[in-house]
């Protein structure tokens, strides 16, 4: 097992930034991908960013391209995502994700996922 724990959210205006981290413990050597998905009121949860633990392997969203950015720290085994020039489009509850590779993450494939954290943009 994997447990993941997810934290950094807050209410942030637009244009502001936010820097969210996600812990991982347990098994993680079962896992070979760290990411974030984001689920909106209404709307599918969403693939948001995907990084490999050795960070050779990253992707985003288009709609995050150039203002988000996915790091991983394996001293720690912490994934972080630094949101800046956000927007109100993208208040969400944030969630980390662990799984096997990006592109099956990408389909919503994932093996262990963090409680969530929200983030709430004000326009």
């Amino acid at each position: 097992q994997v447990q993941l724990e997810d934290s950094g959210g807050g209410l942030v205006q637009a244009g502001g930034s936010l820097r969210l981290s996600c812990a991982a413990s347990g098994r993680t050597f079962t896992t070979n991908i760290m990411g974030w998905f984001r689920q909106a009121p209404g709307k599918e949860r969403e693939f948001v960013a995907g990084i490999s633990w050795s960070g050779s392997d990253i992707d985003y969203a288009d709609s995050v391209k150039g203002r988000f950015t996915i790091s991983i720290d394996t001293a720690k085994d912490t994934v972080y995502l630094q949101m800046n020039s956000l927007k109100p489009g993208d208040t969400a509850v944030y969630y980390c994700a662990a799984g096997i590779t990006i592109p099956i993450m990408k389909t919503g494939t994932v093996h262990y996922w963090g409680q969530g954290t929200q983030v709430t943009v004000s326009s």
